[in-house]
Order: C-alpha cells, then structure tokens, then sequence
C-alpha cells in the first residue's frame, strides 16, 4: 500500500498526549520514509478548521481520557472537523493510571464513521491531570521506548498490506456511559460546576491561561474570571508558570484523594494490532 505523508493529530490538555502521539507518528515517518505533518487540535481556533485526508496518508490521532471516555465537549470536533477519505489511522488515547475504559473504544469507532481504516491502536499510561501521585513522570523514557516499539510494528504492518485491513479490534464499548467520579465516601463527586480559582497575589494576569485554554473559558482581560465552560482539564493549572491557578471545590478534592488512594499502582500500556 502506497502512503505520502505521516500525520499527529492530538487533543492534548497538559502535554501526555502530544509527546506519545508525536512519538509514535515521529517513528513511523523515519521508518517508513515519509514527510511528517503534526496537528494540534487543542485550542479553540486549532479546532475551527476541518482536516480532511486521503488513501495515501497514516494519521496518528490522538485524545486523553476524561471519565473513562473521550472528553465530552471536544469528541464532537473530533466527528465533525475530521474527514478520512480512506486513509489510515493509529487511534491512541492516554489515561492517568486509572483506567482507558472505553475512551479507545469511541476514538476508533468515532474514526470509523469518519472514513479512517484503523490499522492498529494503544492505550498508554500518563501523569493524572489532578494530581502528581499518579503515574508521575510518565510518559517516562520507557513508555516512549514502547510507543517506539509499536510504531516499528505498524511501520511493518502497514509495509506489508495489499488491501485494506480489517478494523483494529480494541476493548470497550463507544457506547457505554461515563465513569461516575467517586469521593473518599464511595459516593459520586459532582464537581461539573467547579472552576479553577486565581492566588491574587501570584497572578501576573499574563493572560495565557486565557490563551491556552481548551474551552476559551478564561476571560483574557481577567484571568481571575471564567465565565466560560470548565472542562477540569487542568490546563491552565499545569501552564501557569506563577502557580496561581488552582481548585479548591470540596467535591473535586475529595475525588482527587479517592483516586490518590485506590489507583497508585503503576498500570501498563497496552496496544493492539
């Protein structure tokens, strides 16, 4: 089978998934000898324009999980900016050592009805958005050794194809409903109102918070103000160089220390050819 191009498409709220995705995409180009194309998908305006590919390109896509799924107000870009046309795709999504659930599950069906043949797929491990104790530091230099590894195997796979393949087979089910937060009671956390807070006296009012933010939630003249959607994505937390953004909503906190008390053992990558 003949390709042109490598593309690496992500959604990528505090950096896991951009590195494995460009990874991945990084290896396959060198192995096969292609130009590689990378596409942020992150930012409101990244997310305006519709992508549309062809037969002869390899696209790496990839999205973080957020409750066990696709994060909820960005899947819909995702079925409406991408357009396959018949070209190949790696679905990838990583998970803050919890679980993947059925987030890979959606992203391949998702491609699927968007004209992409998913030749294969992976789940990888990366820091929890809401807190270091799980998985830090990861993606670490063996997880991105294994995305390596698995891109050679794609790499040889797709080398080898005469024919479309048949759809790579992942675990999950699209169609199951969210994973329901839990506090330390065991009860569900509701937190879908909470938004980040600003230290006063740290905030510089940069206003990159505002600029960053996936949802354009911030109000750039006072980074203080959300009066945007909140998709607890910890953007502006981890991009705040002041270290002025924060929550301190009880529900969320209480769900961040069940998560920090039932899920510290180190959970494997796993991909799927």
């Amino acid at each position: 089978m003949e390709l042109n191009r490598i593309w690496a498409l992500y959604y990528s709220a505090t950096g896991t998934t951009d590195k494995v995705v460009n990874t991945i995409a990084e290896e396959l180009a060198s192995k096969l000898g292609l130009p590689l194309e990378r596409v942020s998908f992150t930012r409101p305006v990244e997310r305006e324009k519709e992508y549309s590919f062809t037969e002869k390109d390899l696209v790496v896509v990839g999205t973080p999980t957020y409750a066990g799924r696709m994060p909820n107000k960005i899947m819909p870009d995702f079925r409406e900016k991408l357009r396959g046309n018949g070209a190949l795709a790696v679905p990838v999504v990583l998970f803050g050592n919890r679980s993947y659930d059925n987030s890979l599950a959606e992203l391949c069906a998702v491609l699927k009805e968007n004209g992409f043949h998913t030749v294969a797929a992976g789940a990888f491990v990366g820091r929890h958005a809401f807190t270091d104790e799980l998985a830090y530091g990861r993606p670490g230099w063996s997880d991105l050794f294994e995305a390596k590894t698995f891109a050679k195997r794609v790499a040889d796979k797709v080398r080898h194809l005469s024919e479309i393949p048949e759809p790579v087979q992942v675990p999950g089910d699209p169609d199951a409903p969210y994973y329901i937060p839990r506090g330390t009671d065991g009860a569900p956390a509701k937190f879908l109102k909470a938004k980040p807070k600003t230290h006063p006296a740290r905030c510089t009012n940069c206003g990159a918070c505002a600029r960053l933010c996936p949802m354009g939630a911030i109000d750039p003249r006072d980074a203080a103000e959300v009066p945007g959607t909140c998709i607890k994505c910890q953007r502006c937390v981890r991009k705040c160089t002041k270290g002025a953004k924060y929550f301190d909503d009880p529900a969320f906190l209480s769900h961040v220390a069940m998560l920090e008390q039932n899920f510290r053992e180190p959970k494997e990558n796993e991909v799927f050819l």
